[in-house]
């Protein structure tokens, strides 16, 4: 998700239950998060058309000093919730520490969760009351970010946060006590940012980032696996959605080498060039030094009108939607679809069950690809549609990218079902103290700096 929320993620991340994960070996320091995920009832044609609607808006505004003690043992159970949609983990604010759900956004950088003032545009998502911790402190600074879907405003503020067995004793986020009418859908509270300092309207270290710097990681990077549950006809409305590893990657999770390819410039999204895209075996043009977002915070992927056009020319029978559907196209279902991208010379598949979002008719489906058009430098944004098929790595230092294929085990969990993991708060073995928030100006290109500061990745209905 970027600022101005590119709802591209079009779910809002939910928590419960305790995923099964793959077992982590005794010796990998580092704690794994399970992530669940919602289905926002796919089959519905209506709601569908307004999440379709909702994540292309969304993703054209989304892309616009400290201590150190190692960690050792010690977890904090997150999940994350949504039916390919959007995926959320758990974190904890506060002395006595409080749970919240949150959206996990590699499109965007700032902290929030819903304050107790909230009202009832929070609905029952479960809200912060700063006066109810001890280690609270108010920062006194407006905090306002406009979405695809609505707004959010607030103040920020400092506090005690807990993720996965990490604790940052002052991270700066923000309080929202204003939210637009059904920009939370419970039981998620707000949305942690993936992305780096330089995205972060609060001007706040992001928390992730504050972890790598200080050296409190094994390895200054974090992953993600996410599942697949679109082609399920029984999948519930909460269901496992796979993990999030902090400080190491899982290698039951994927097979051969994790290959990176390094973020060109200064580090703001987690941009990268893509090479070359091909359909069912056809190549189509990409404009040499096309960069693209890798955005977990957005359900599909969106692209220049003209490359989304030449997609759906190799398709037969498809052709342009109406209506809520507008800059997506419809095709056959009948109809298999193949499409590979290619990152540093690497190419990866994208599954004809990813590549089909839903269905508009019995017969009719609706393509993951859709048209945006950025005005930035960043043209592509790559989604769910295409995380779900790779393991993804978040590298601090040299700043970059990795992907794997995912192993069996990994693949195994999509449509697996099972418990859904519920929030716990768990033991905390490193505690970090950032003593800088993020700083206010950034060596961004002219393009970039004009991108809009928007969460692009999730439709929170």
């Amino acid at each position: 998700m970027i600022p101005v929320l590119s709802l591209l993620s079009l779910f809002a991340l939910s928590t419960t239950g305790t995923f099964g994960a793959p077992t982590e070996a005794a010796t990998i320091a580092g704690q794994s998060i399970p992530l669940l995920r919602r289905n926002p009832s796919p089959y519905d044609i209506g709601n569908l058309g307004a999440l379709a609607k909702s994540q292309r808006n969304n993703a054209i505004l989304k892309y616009g000093g400290q201590t150190k003690q190692r960690r050792s043992t010690g977890y904090n159970s997150i999940v994350d919730q949504q039916y390919d949609s959007s995926y959320y983990g758990t974190l904890a604010i506060g002395t006595p520490a409080e749970s919240f759900d949150v959206i996990l956004d590699t499109g965007s950088s700032d902290l929030w969760v819903a304050g107790s003032s909230c009202g009832t545009a929070c609905g029952t998502s479960a809200t912060l009351n700063p006066s109810s911790s001890s280690t609270f402190q108010n920062l006194s600074t407006p905090f306002e970010i406009t979405y695809g879907s609505g707004d959010a405003e607030g103040y920020l503020g400092q506090d005690v946060v807990q993720m996965a067995g990490f604790s940052i004793s002052n991270q700066g986020f923000a309080v929202v006590d204003s939210v637009s009418e059904g920009l939370l859908t419970s039981p998620v509270s707000g949305l942690l940012g993936l992305g780096w300092s330089s995205l972060a309207t609060s001007q706040q270290t992001p928390f992730w980032q504050t972890l790598a710097a200080s050296g409190a990681w094994d390895s200054a990077l974090f992953a993600v696996q996410l599942t697949r549950y679109t082609n399920d006809s029984n999948a519930q409305t909460l269901e496992p959605g796979g993990v999030l590893n902090m400080g190491y990657t899982n290698s039951s999770l994927y097979t051969g080498s994790i290959e990176y390819i390094d973020i060109p410039g200064t580090p703001s999204y987690w941009y990268l060039p893509l090479d070359s895209l091909t359909v069912q075996g056809s190549s189509v043009t990409i404009t040499s030094g096309t960069i693209a977002a890798i955005d977990t915070g957005t359900t599909n992927i969106g692209g220049p009108a003209s490359s989304i056009e030449a997609i759906y020319a190799n398709i037969p029978d498809s052709q342009p939607a109406t209506g809520d559907y507008e800059g997506y196209y419809t095709y056959p279902c009948s109809t298999t679809v193949n499409v590979e991208l290619s990152f540093g010379g690497s190419t990866w598949s994208i599954s004809p069950a990813d590549f089909a979002f839903s269905q508009t008719s019995s017969t009719e489906c609706l393509g993951a690809f859709f048209e945006i058009s950025t005005g930035s430098d960043i043209t592509w944004i790559i989604g769910d549609t295409f995380l779900k098929n790779v393991y993804s790595v978040f590298r601090y230092d040299p700043a970059s990218v990795g992907f794997a294929n995912l192993s069996s085990v990994a693949i195994a969990e999509n449509g697996a079902g099972g418990t859904v993991p519920s929030a716990t708060i768990g033991a905390v073995s490193a505690t970090v103290v950032s003593t800088s928030a993020a700083p206010r100006s950034y060596a961004l290109s002219t393009s970039l700096s004009a991108l809009f500061l928007a969460f692009s990745a999730i439709i929170l209905l």
